[in-house]
């Protein structure tokens, strides 16, 4: 890129590499270093020293990271106090009173985020009307002293009531921020403003519990930044646009999905330019898979996401994430069973190939032994991968359950298949879609090594493997819009609702909306539910009255039924506020000479273990027309594609590898 030009900045932090793409007027570059987990800032820093980019150039850089999901997974957030209505400060603890596994009872939920120690109330009720008890300064006085003496770095506010009548939870937080102006506040009128009082509470102290960690990451990331001379970064949120550093930090509990967010994003952007607008996105990187649905072009979104046995009730991009990544360790059961994951060797000390002090197997030791991978390529510019220390660990393990290093391999990648089949119909099947009627989209730096055989076990006929796959992340990253979700209460029957009535209260929402970004794109959605039901659908809400039909097409696609008859009620309203970023048009150059640089020899597990000579492509010398016979291998910058046999495809004009079955 020259130095004239504007360059746009995606950067996506993985548990094993850091991502990056730059684009610039069409054109893109990649970049691929290991991640830092200690402080995952240098990771970004390295990748942008290793685009080579003008730093003058750059006019923006947006992230997307896993700070906050690792603090809530390993619980290393904020200390964190809990102020709520007297009465109510065991809501955390109860619960649903369900358990996370019905037949297991040894297994016990995960601990609150506050424990009860930390749970201190004030005198107060709020009802459904308005105010019942005016709040008793006295005790609001007693709560502040607790919490200063618990000597906390959070604290999370949720008063019964407070999503609908928020005047008292407002004067606690006022006090709160005047009294200990060095604690993190969070209000759950601010964070969450909708019924369900143990949602509400269980979100808004996820935002308190993660909100000082997220700050002094992204502060030190902002710091970083400024001293390279490149702009502050924006964060990905969890709902697929991304945010200014302040409004993530004062909204934490919503970037817990950054990373993922990002690669569904640029999934559906890449997918549409080239026609296909149904798929099933697949990313698999060194630690761990995300899978998720985009319909239409659109990646699908839901509020009933719990991350680490911690519901967090914010829109976000509907994926389901399991524990099989390239660096997911294999090992024996007690029973003498091959079991992989959900340990992953992660980027220290990494997969036994790596040769950084890793000696467990993992999928991307199976990969490299099966002939997958080319023994002694070298990733992220830094790692060299070894197949001798590979068989070395697959031989260990092959001791402990009676198989050699070819069978232990050829069953870590079976093993981990099954584990992302099963994901792949969490978000499909269970949705209600039919996989058949999909394709799956593979990246990550391991997606395309394992995706036809996925595909085989869907009975899914195409699998696209697009050029910036083993990048996706960043470049969905680097192409997402400014965005803002809004959501106002409004429980009624929708016979009774006025549409007046819902007509001013998006009218209030966009005005708010029009004050936090600069000329946003509105997009209307509403809550539904049949009337006796416990959980609501999201519609579109462009037209007041198109809502009904809308909610009994989201039901029956999602249920398999409609009560067409039955009175439907009215739950929330929502405002998706987008300010949009100019997004490039990807072009393949033809096809301009031979792509295959040599053969080795791969195993396939519908070959009777056999060891067949396959030819291996790569993947910068294909073009616009290229064609692929499988069993191969095509090698991209950075990431690898298996093409298993019987499947077959050519490169379509934005870049992408159409295979297809038969």
């Amino acid at each position: 890129m020259k130095a004239s030009d504007t360059v746009r900045l995606g950067v996506d932090v993985g548990g094993t590499f850091t991502d990056l793409v730059a684009l610039s007027q069409g054109s893109l570059v990649t970049a691929k270093v290991p991640s830092t987990p200690r402080d995952q800032s240098r990771g970004v820093m390295d990748a942008v020293d290793a685009s080579g980019v003008e730093a003058a150039s750059v006019t923006a850089l947006a992230h997307g990271m896993t700070v906050a999901t690792n603090a809530l997974l390993e619980r290393r957030g904020a200390r964190t106090a809990l102020v709520t209505t007297e009465g109510f400060r065991d809501v955390l603890e109860i619960a649903r009173q369900n358990r996370p596994s019905l037949y297991d009872l040894s297994r016990d939920r995960a601990p609150a985020l506050v424990p009860r120690g930390l749970r201190f109330t004030v005198k107060e009720r709020m009802g459904p009307e308005g105010e019942i008890e005016r709040l008793d300064e006295g005790s609001l006085n007693e709560a502040v002293v607790a919490v200063r003496e618990a000597e906390v770095e959070a604290v999370a506010v949720c008063l019964l009531f407070a999503f609908a009548h928020p005047e008292h939870e407002r004067r606690v937080g006022e006090v709160l921020r005047e009294a200990l102006p060095d604690i993190h506040v969070s209000l759950s009128s601010e964070v969450l403003p909708e019924f369900r009082e143990y949602e509400r509470f269980s979100t808004t102290a996820a935002d308190a519990y993660l909100a000082p960690r997220l700050a002094a990451y992204l502060r030190n990331l902002a710091g970083k930044t400024r001293g390279a001379g490149v702009p502050a970064p924006l964060i990905m949120q969890s709902s697929g646009g991304v945010i200014p550093i302040g409004d993530a930090i004062s909204d934490a509990a919503g970037c817990v999905l950054s990373g993922p967010a990002g690669g569904v994003v640029g999934a559906a952007y890449v997918g549409s330019l080239g026609g296909h607008r149904d798929l099933l996105s697949f990313d698999m990187g060194g630690t761990s898979t995300d899978v998720a649905a985009i319909i239409d072009g659109e990646a699908q979104t839901t509020t009933e996401t719990v991350v680490a046995g911690v519901p967090i009730k914010l829109p976000m991009v509907d994926v389901h994430t399991v524990s099989a990544g390239g660096g997911s360790v294999a090992w024996a059961d007690a029973g003498g069973a091959l079991r992989v994951g959900p340990r992953s060797a992660g980027a220290e000390p990494g997969p036994a190939a790596y040769h950084k002090g890793g000696t467990e197997p993992t999928v991307t030791d199976a990969n490299l032994y099966l002939g997958y991978l080319e023994d002694g390529a070298k990733l992220g510019g830094e790692v060299v991968l070894r197949r001798e220390l590979s068989e070395e660990a697959l031989t260990r393990l092959g001791q402990e359950i009676g198989l050699d290093a070819l069978e232990v391999a050829l069953g870590i990648v079976r093993v981990a298949n099954a584990e992302m089949v099963r994901a792949l119909r969490v978000i499909s099947v269970e949705r209600g879609l039919d996989p058949r009627e999909f394709a799956l989209l593979a990246f990550g730096g391991a997606g395309g090594m394992h995706a036809c055989a996925l595909a085989e076990e869907l009975d899914m006929q195409r699998v696209l493997v697009p050029r910036a796959g083993g990048v996706l992340s960043a470049l969905g990253l680097a192409i997402s819009d400014l965005r803002r979700d809004y959501v106002r209460p409004y429980l009624t029957d929708l016979a009774d609702a006025s549409p007046e009535e819902v007509e001013s209260r998006f009218a209030e929402m966009e005005e708010a909306a029009a004050k936090d970004l600069e000329g946003p794109e509105f997009t209307r959605r509403a809550d539904l539910r049949y009337r006796g039901q416990s959980f609501e659908l999201t519609a579109e809400a462009d037209a007041f009255e198109d809502l009904e039909g809308r909610f009994h097409d989201s039901h029956e696609r999602r249920y398999g039924y409609r009560m067409q008859g039955e009175g439907v009620e009215l739950v929330n309203l929502r405002l998706v506020a987008t300010v949009p970023v100019e997004k490039p048009a990807l072009e393949e150059e033809p096809v301009s000479g031979g792509a295959e640089t040599g053969r080795r020899e791969a195993s396939f597990d519908d070959e009777g273990a056999s060891v067949v000579e396959v030819p291996v492509l790569y993947r910068e010398r294909m073009g616009r027309g290229s064609e692929v016979s499988g069993p191969a291998v095509v090698e991209f910058g950075e990431a690898t594609c298996v093409v298993r046999p019987g499947w077959r495809g050519r490169v379509d004009g934005v870049g992408t590898l159409v295979l297809e079955r038969g």
